[in-house]
Order: structure tokens, then C-alpha cells, then sequence
């Protein structure tokens, strides 16, 4: 296991993550279960598990699943370079899973190796792959405060009741109730302290987490309002939204390689600077050579836009050191990756221009890498 990061959440508290990836997929329909289930070329457990990865604060991640699909998930963390991870086998039931995750902390008889227990743990479901940083920060916040957390959005359907001939038996005033979400977090002793106390019934048919600590620790929850796509991906309709949505924030982020030279690096503080009140954008100052494990960690988080800015007359050996580093990776080049090689001309001459024979070596390489589902665009500017 990779060591957990040694920051510390919101608060100054430490803070890590439990994520149940143990269900069957049954409403999904089909043999895999719905969190193996590729979108866009990746299993949707791994992006659930990179949003978590990508919060800094985060010690470690417990992944759970079913005894059968334990390997399957190590070659999931492998393949997609993930860290801080550890998998845990999963009970019969998501109570009995997310139990198995929490023992990982506090019994050395359970893992191999005990990780540090946190002060506080979040648990989100491993099919709810666009939790961002926000909510996660606001319901850590609120469980140190009040000791469980959880996100919540407004009843889209009103809830009834039927009695027992089938007929409508009452119905309950919408604006009064919320739909539960993920995530949700806890200070661990209280969490883990509801587990410890619940009886078969609560581990083999609830639901609600929240719910066992005001049942057995009289802790009542934060409700912390949620934003629209916390949503669950359950039947095989919602993994055709979850690739829609995917494929709209690939398009809204980008990474601006620069070299570590002062004027360069300059360039590449200020493209970010102009660009980040419209898309995501990662900026790092790097020499691709070098075959950074920062650029590596970009890429296998699958950004889908490069704009290379550097000085040279001719930056193809650079373009084709990332092309390299992007076949290397195996991602799945499902969408079109864009990489503008930006040529920043600093020289003193006006009338500076690319020759011919540059120019069809240029035009060469960005066919032979269209044929690799990239495509290669070129810029030059003077910088004076």
C-alpha cells in the first residue's frame, strides 16, 4: 500500500475515505457489476476513487468489494496508477461492507497492515464518480462540528404510501423531506462505535448510515446541501449520463506544459491565469525528457487537452515525447486528445518564420498522430 498522505482536512482534522464497491449491479442488468462497468474506456470505480485521490487531504482510501472481485480491483489500481488505496473484502450486505472498511482502522487481526486512524472518515459511493472538493470539505467541516455529516437534495418525486388493498394509503408533503446522498462523514469513534453496537437486522437490511449514529450514538447529523451531480449511477441508462457528463468535463480541462526557463515559465503562469475563469486548468513546469511522474499522474487521471508552450524552432521531438507518454499509458484514447505545441519566439527578428521543410515535417507528424486519435495543432507567437 502506497503510505497515506500526512496533510490534514478541513480543520486541521485527518481526515480518510471508506467506499463501498461490493453491490451485484442487479438493477443495472448485464454480468458486470455497475462499478466495473467501463465509461469512456474506465471503470467507474476508478473515477470514484480518483475524485477521492485527488483531494490532497485525504490519508487513504479503502476500497471494498466482494471477495471475487478483489483482483479485479488491484488490477484497477495498477493499471490507473491510483494512490493511497487499499482494497478490503466486502460483507453480504452494504452495511456489513462499509464495516469491513471502517475495521481496517481499528483491528490489526483484520488487515495485514493497520493504517492510521483518522479523526475523521468519509464514506461515498463507489458509484458516484463526480463528488468534487467542495461538498467533501463542507461535510468534513460539519462532522467535526456535530459529529456525523451528510449531503442532501431536494425529492424530485413526491414519496406515498400504499395500504395494503394497493390503494393510496397517504402521501408525504415534499418540501418537508430530502433525498439522502453521498457523501457523508463521521467522526470515526462515533461511526465506528454505531457499527460495533448494531444488531444483525441494522447490517443485513439498513441503509442509512446516518441513521445508526443518531440510532446508537444519539449523534444528530448535519444535512449539508448537495449540488445536482451527486447522483448514484444505478440502472444502465445512468452510465450513458455519467459518459455525457464525463465527456463535457474532459472538454472543459487542460494541462499547459512549460519549461523550467524563467521566460517560459512566465508564459506558463499567465495562459493558466487567463484561462482558469473558463475551463480547468493544471499547469506544470517540466522537461519532458525527464518523463515527470507529475505529467505521468495527469495523464493517468485522463486530461484530454496539452497546449505545449517552448522556444525552439522545431518542438516535434518534444510533441513526440508526449505522444509517447500518452500511448505508454494505455488510457483509452476514446475522445480526441488536443495538444497545441505553442513556439514562443523571443528573438530579436521580426520577420522570423518557420521554413518550409519544417513546416512538412510538422504537417507529417500531425497526420501519422491523427491516425492515433490525437491531433496536433501549432501556434507561433512573438514574445517580446
Amino acid at each position: 500500500m502506497e503510505p497515506g498522505s500526512s496533510g490534514r482536512g478541513p480543520g486541521g482534522v485527518s481526515v480518510s475515505a471508506v467506499l463501498p464497491a461490493g453491490g451485484s449491479g442487479e438493477r443495472l442488468g448485464g454480468a458486470t457489476p455497475k462499478q466495473f462497468c467501463a465509461v469512456q474506456g474506465r471503470p467507474l470505480v476508478s473515477y470514484a476513487v480518483r475524485a477521492m485521490e485527488r483531494i490532497s487531504w485525504i490519508s487513504d482510501i479503502i476500497v471494498v468489494v466482494s471477495p471475487e472481485n478483489i483482483e479485479t480491483m488491484k488490477t484497477i489500481i495498477e493499471k490507473y496508477g491510483h494512490k493511497r488505496v487499499t482494497v478490503v473484502e466486502g460483507g453480504i450486505t452494504r452495511h456489513r461492507s462499509i464495516f469491513n472498511g471502517l475495521k481496517v482502522f481499528a483491528e490489526k487481526e483484520f488487515s495485514s497492515h493497520l493504517v492510521q486512524k483518522p479523526e475523521v472518515v468519509i464514506i461515498h459511493d463507489a458509484v458516484r464518480p463526480f463528488v468534487d472538493e467542495d461538498i467533501v470539505s463542507k461535510v468534513v467541516m460539519a462532522a467535526k462540528e456535530h459529529g456525523a455529516a451528510g449531503a442532501i437534495r431536494p425529492l424530485v418525486s413526491t414519496v406515498i404510501a400504499s395500504a395494503a388493498d394497493g390503494c393510496l394509503d397517504h402521501s408525504l408533503e415534499r418540501a418537508k423531506y430530502r433525498a439522502s446522498e453521498m457523501p457523508q462523514a463521521f467522526l470515526f469513534d462515533i461511526i465506528y462505535e454505531a457499527y460495533q453496537q448494531c444488531t444483525d437486522y441494522d447490517l443485513d437490511y439498513g441503509t442509512e448510515c446516518l441513521h445508526l449514529a443518531l440510532k446508537y450514538c444519539k449523534t444528530n447529523a448535519k444535512l449539508v446541501e448537495g449540488t445536482a451531480d451527486l447522483w448514484k449511477v444505478t440502472y444502465k441508462r445512468d452510465l450513458y449520463a455519467a459518459e455525457s457528463i464525463i465527456k463535457d468535463n474532459l472538454s472543459q480541462q487542460v494541462c499547459v506544459i512549460t519549461s523550467v526557463k524563467e521566460t517560459l515559465a512566465q508564459v506558463g503562469f499567465l495562459l493558466p491565469e487567463s484561462l482558469k475563469s473558463q475551463i480547468k486548468v493544471e499547469a506544470i513546469s517540466i522537461s519532458l525528457s525527464k518523463n515527470d511522474s507529475c505529467l505521468q499522474n495527469i495523464i493517468s487521471g485522463q486530461c484530454y487537452n496539452f497546449v505545449c508552450v517552448n522556444d525552439k524552432r522545431c518542438a516535434i521531438q518534444e510533441t513526440q515525447e508526449l505522444v509517447d507518454m500518452l500511448e505508454k499509458s494505455n488510457i483509452p484514447l476514446i475522445c480526441p486528445v488536443v495538444l497545441i505545441s505553442v513556439h514562443l519566439d523571443i528573438s530579436e527578428n521580426n520577420s522570423f518564420s518557420i521554413g518550409m521543410e519544417d513546416l512538412a515535417m510538422i504537417k507529417k507528424f500531425a497526420r501519422e498522430t491523427k491516425k492515433k486519435n490525437i491531433l496536433v495543432y501549432g501556434l507561433l507567437i512573438q514574445y517580446k
